[in-house]
């Protein structure tokens, strides 16, 4: 529950970042009319989102069961991608993405009059929520096809409820959040939950005939700390832990984490000051 909570909630409060300084610009800048087409823009991606998330869901349901394997891993390593680029790309952007979002606004609504500035807007919307719900599709299926925990689906709806609440809070001007601080500290976090779904991807192409090498079980903890049980199910959604992981699934996961952790915790390289340029004459 924990791991579809934590996913959820920081790519909710992306989701409500943007949307929230995009709203608060407009009301800022006297364009209080234009607030509509970002609820509708709002709409149309989590109609989207919802409406893949269910024909994937209901399509894989038809395959035979080497092939639901094969589609396990496939949105595993999907999602493991979507993930990693995700922590990295908000690790670069989150000084810079309001001064972005003031930019494209004032572009999208200088460029056009009338009804088709309120069609931009929408589509700017549209597809900043549009691509955080997609990435929510994937990173959901994978972890509700690779989890044991019945709460997950819960643990997912609170993650978006709550995240909903700290967006409506920062944009009413009544939280203060240090963002930079949330968005490193959950990416940490994150990067060990697609540890996880990596490792889980590799015995998913095993299952399905694609991967037979380092097949031996490196320890078995299944009586001492099962995944079944409360402290097992809450290690295995925040941290990837297998109850008796094969030698690849151990390779991979320390392989993923050693390179991802070291290049996202490293610190940012300072940014160069420009030089004046000197005038002839």
């Amino acid at each position: 529950m924990l791991a579809p909570f934590l996913i959820m909630l920081r790519e909710g409060l992306e989701a409500a970042l943007i949307v929230g300084i995009i709203a608060g610009y407009l009301r800022q800048t006297g364009r209080r009319d234009q607030l509509p087409a970002v609820w509708v823009g709002i709409f149309l991606a989590a109609a989207m989102a919802l409406f893949t998330g269910a024909a994937l869901q209901m399509v894989s349901a038809g395959f035979p069961q080497k092939a639901q394997e094969l589609f396990e891993a496939v949105v595993g390593i999907a999602a493991v991608v979507v993930l990693v680029a995700m922590v990295f790309w908000m690790r670069r952007a989150a000084k810079s993405i309001r001064r972005e979002l003031h930019a494209g606004i004032d572009q999208a609504l200088a460029a056009e009059g009338g009804r088709a500035a309120g069609w931009a807007l929408i589509g700017m919307v549209f597809f900043a929520v549009a691509r955080e719900g997609l990435e929510s599709v994937f990173f959901l299926l994978a972890i509700f096809q690779q989890s044991r925990d019945a709460a997950a689906p819960l643990g997912a709806l609170a993650g978006i409820a709550v995240s909903a609440g700290i967006g409506w809070a920062i944009y009413r001007g009544g939280l203060r959040l240090n963002l930079a601080r949330f968005f490193r500290w959950t990416g940490v976090v994150i990067l060990f939950v697609a540890a996880g779904l990596l490792a889980g991807a590799l015995k998913a192409l095993h299952e399905a005939g694609l991967w037979n090498g380092l097949q031996g079980v490196v320890y078995d903890l299944g009586r001492v700390l099962p995944e079944s049980g409360a402290v097992g199910t809450v290690l295995s959604g925040l941290l990837g832990y297998r109850e008796a992981p094969t030698l690849g699934e151990v390779l991979v996961y320390a392989a993923f984490l050693a390179v991802t952790l070291i290049l996202f915790l490293r610190p940012a390289a300072p940014v160069a000051a420009a030089r004046p340029v000197a005038r002839e004459g």
